[in-house]
This record gives C-alpha cells, structure tokens and sequence, in this order.
C-alpha cells in the first residue's frame, strides 16, 4: 500500500513538473504578428501655410486740433457714423499772455501807422487839386493809406485768434471746430470735455481727439516665416479665421509682400496685406485678432494615403501590398503634394490595393478605408501594437 501511494505521488509530481514546463516553453514562443492593412483614398488634398495677425481697416485717419486749448464739447461718440467735415469737437483758448502782449502791441503799432498814412493822404489830396504835386504822387499816399487800413484789421483779427481762437471775419472757418476730414465710423474719442489738447504743427504731433476709419474696406495685416515667404505670391487666396468668431470664414486675396523682412523674436518675418472680400453675414470690428490659411497648393479627388504607410530606401519611396493573406511585396510608388498627414500617390498603386502598415505603433486608416472617409482617422484604427494569433 505504501508503495502504491509512493508511485502515485511522484508521478503527480512528475506530471507537475512536465505540465509546468510545457506551459512556460509556450508562453515564451513568440506569436506571429497580423499586420494591418488599408487602401488608398479619394480626397482633397490642401498643403497650406499659416500666417498670424490682424484685421486693420485700410484708411484710418487721427484728427487732431489746429489750436491748443481744452476740449468744451465734443459731438461724436464711439461706433458713430460720421461724414466729410462734420463737427466732431469744439475746442476753448487758453490765451497765451506773451501772445496777447505781443498782438495788442501790433495793433497798436497799426494804429498809429495808419493814422499817419491817412494824413499824408488827406495833405496829399488837397496839394493835388490845387495843383502842386502831380497825381501820382497823390496816388502812392493813397495806396499806402489802404494798406495801413489792411493792417490794422489783420492785427486786430490776429489778437481776437489769440483771445478767442476765432474772429468775426472768419467766422466757420474757425480753427476752434475740429471736423472730420474722412467718412466713416468713429472708431474711439479718447478724450472728454475738459481735456487739455495741443495743436498738431511741424514740431508736435498733436493730441488725438477722435480716430475714424472706412470700415467697408478692411485688410488683414499679418506676418509669415521667411521659410514660408518664398512660396507664396500676389492674387493667392487667403481663408480667414478671426478669434473672436472661430466659427466664421473669411476670404480674402493676397495683395502685398514686403520686400523687406523684420526680426522678431530670433526669426526674420516678412509682413503680409490681404483685402478682405465684403461680408454681411459678420461684424468684423477693428483689430480682431486672425490667423490666415494661405493656399499654396491643391488637389482636389487626389488618390492619396497616410503618411505613415510610406518607406525609403535611397532615393526611392515604396510601400508593401498585400499579395496573399499575410504576404506582402514591394510596390514602388511616385508621391505627389501632401498637408502633413495625407500624401497625393501619382503612381504606382491603385484603390483597390491593401498597404501594409510597417510601423506597429503608426495611425493609420481601419483597413478597406476608401473614397468617402474624407481623409479623417478612424476611432481605433492603427491604434497599439498589431494583433497576434491566438
């Protein structure tokens, strides 16, 4: 009996230890690998370059004073629609003492020149109807009388400028109403009633009283890498996309290419002019910030597929077609544009193809994928490492 029980014990054990290494001799055999296949599909094929920036209107003007002084009303508001030469503020003097000391002493100085030039011409006027002097030299004082006239009431209208910033004579032309001098919409009025403003002459800018622009004719002004700049031109279309209205495309043409880059943050950038075609469907406001897709090349119903499928060996670029189940072969192919993601195939393969995927870890397209998928990723395709047999 106590044999018995022995033999069974070890060949329990025996079978143990058997079982246990053919399980682990299995599990360390490497399974075969399924590769996964797609096809080739129809799409369009868009290779595009980005260029950042913003919408400007293309005619802006800053109207600024004519004389300084302080803001006493102000006509226009902000959003405003404005004409040629409508009033946008009225601005008060501030005499400037030394100004006035310096006009009073002119007219007085005019006052007395013409109250000598009017004796003269009166002394004058008597000698020649008697006869004594000839006409002539009657005339000159009677010239010179006219003229000393003039000048009294050029200085007496140069102190009440001073005074008032205005006189009788010129009466709307008064330099204290500021109009504006282009037709379109107020864009802002920095300033308020009270406000101190300063003309703009040769030596001072001035103080911005209003900004107004033509907001019918809008440009995108933006800025594109001088490793872009070679490959775009004039007349390209351009899309649009604003911040503030990510869901709205904007066209708009090329119109301008500096010839001349800029540094900016360690790169040379070339600056860029896009007229925005007319849209009614959005209100583009002033300085929205955009980014502007620049079509350099496309093809539309192009054979194309993922990036991803495609080897090299030298010069040449191939990929692997599916000749039987599991078994491939080499096909080499000619590539034509792509956009990053999707490659246009000019030559070699067909739609009816199956591609080997050569890299385990590389997304690509659920296998059989054709026209109809648009370009776009499937959920799960070419996701992890490839299938193995069971």
């Amino acid at each position: 009996m106590k044999r018995f029980f022995g033999w069974a014990a070890g060949l329990f054990f025996a079978a143990i230890v058997i079982g246990t290494g053919a399980f682990l001799y299995k599990k360390s055999q490497t399974k075969p690998v399924i590769y996964q296949v797609v096809s080739a599909e129809r799409i369009d094929i868009v290779r595009k370059t980005v260029a950042t920036g913003s919408i400007v209107p293309r005619k802006e003007v800053l109207v600024k004073p004519l004389i300084s002084g302080i803001i006493d009303e102000l006509f226009v508001e902000a959003g405003q629609a404005i004409q040629e030469g409508d009033l946008i503020a009225r601005v008060r003097v501030i005499p400037n003492m030394v100004s006035v000391s310096s006009s009073e002493s002119r007219v007085n100085k005019a006052k007395i020149s013409l109250a000598d030039a009017e004796r003269e011409y009166e002394r004058n006027q008597t000698l020649a109807t008697d006869g004594t002097i000839a006409a002539a030299d009657a005339q000159k004082t009677e010239i010179a009388w006219q003229q000393a006239q003039e000048e009294l009431k050029a200085a007496q209208d140069n102190l009440e400028i001073v005074r008032k910033g205005t006189s009788q004579r010129i009466g709307s032309a008064s330099t204290t109403l500021v109009k504006s001098t282009l037709s379109g919409m107020v864009l802002e009025v920095p300033l308020e009633v009270g406000n101190s403003v300063i003309e703009s002459n040769n030596f001072n800018d001035g103080t911005t009283i209003a900004a107004i622009a033509d907001m019918d004719d809008l440009i995108f002004e933006g800025k594109v890498d001088e490793s872009e700049v070679g490959k775009i031109r004039v007349g390209m279309p351009l899309e649009l996309t604003i911040g503030a209205m990510p869901e709205k495309k904007i066209q708009a043409t090329l119109e301008h290419i500096a010839p001349k880059g800029i540094v900016e943050n360690g790169a040379i950038q070339f600056q860029i002019r896009a007229a925005i075609a007319e849209n009614k469907d959005a209100t583009i406001r002033a300085n929205y910030s955009a980014s502007a897709d620049i079509v350099l090349e496309k093809r539309e119903n192009a054979l194309a597929i993922d990036e991803a499928l495609l080897q090299f060996e030298d010069d040449q670029t191939y990929v692997e077609i599916e000749t039987a189940p599991q078994q491939f072969e080499r096909r080499d192919i000619e590539t034509g544009i792509s956009d990053g993601i999707k490659i246009e195939i000019l030559a070699g393969l067909t739609e009816e193809d199956k591609i080997k995927n050569p890299n385990p870890d590389a997304p690509i397209a659920v296998s059989g994928g054709g026209a109809g998928t648009g370009g776009r990723r499937q959920p799960g395709a070419f996701g992890g490492r490839p299938r193995r047999a069971t």
